[in-house]
């Protein structure tokens, strides 16, 4: 099995989020309507664009080490997607879902005054992501800035007939977050 901490897998797995969320044409990728992509083609694609080569091994350790579980294979391993974050136009297929009455939201503190007027925008991604745990809105809000995290009424959001998703990899998913369903924190972490 391919060493799942090296330097060149982890490098490769921010390409591959690159590829399989945002720009799979960048290296010639045809994805289907549901995100998907033939892993063949895929490894083919990134040895032929990259310094730094890739197989199954190396591709499966990345999909698997991932700590947020980005990525799904099909059952067979001939295909792969990303689990939700796509800017290019996909349908995951996914259900509506009851969430839990709170989630979290962690930006940066640049953010606030913004999100205090407009709510949380899913800008060029097709949702807002919201985590069930506050540890891991802090570490999202960590690659923005001073972190916050933002408490969200989701549960006040579904009742009031708002969808919520809920991704593979258990990211909450619902298209903007007016700011009424949003509790600021009273103080700053």
């Amino acid at each position: 099995m391919a060493n799942q901490n090296d330097p060149k897998n982890k490098n490769l797995g921010k390409f591959l989020s690159y590829i399989l969320r945002h720009k799979p044409m960048a290296i010639g990728l045809e994805m289907d309507d549901r995100g998907w992509v033939s892993v063949e083609a895929l490894i083919q694609k990134i040895n032929s664009t990259r310094k730094h080569g890739i197989n199954l091994d190396i591709l499966t350790a990345i999909v698997k080490s991932d700590n947020k579980q980005r990525y799904s294979f099909n059952a067979d391993k001939t295909m792969i997607r990303a689990n939700q974050g796509h800017s290019v136009l996909v349908d995951l297929g996914y259900e509506k879902s009851i969430p839990p009455e709170y989630l979290y939201h962690g930006t940066a503190v640049i953010n606030l005054d913004s999100i205090k007027q407009k709510g949380l925008l899913r800008r060029s991604r097709h949702h807002v992501h919201l985590s069930l745990d506050k540890k891991t809105a802090v570490a999202v809000g960590k690659r923005h800035g001073k972190p916050v995290v933002l408490t969200i009424k989701s549960g006040k959001m579904q009742r009031d007939g708002i969808a919520f998703y809920c991704s593979e990899n258990n990211v909450w998913l619902t298209e903007t977050v007016a700011p009424q369903y949003i509790e600021f924190p009273k103080s700053i972490l």
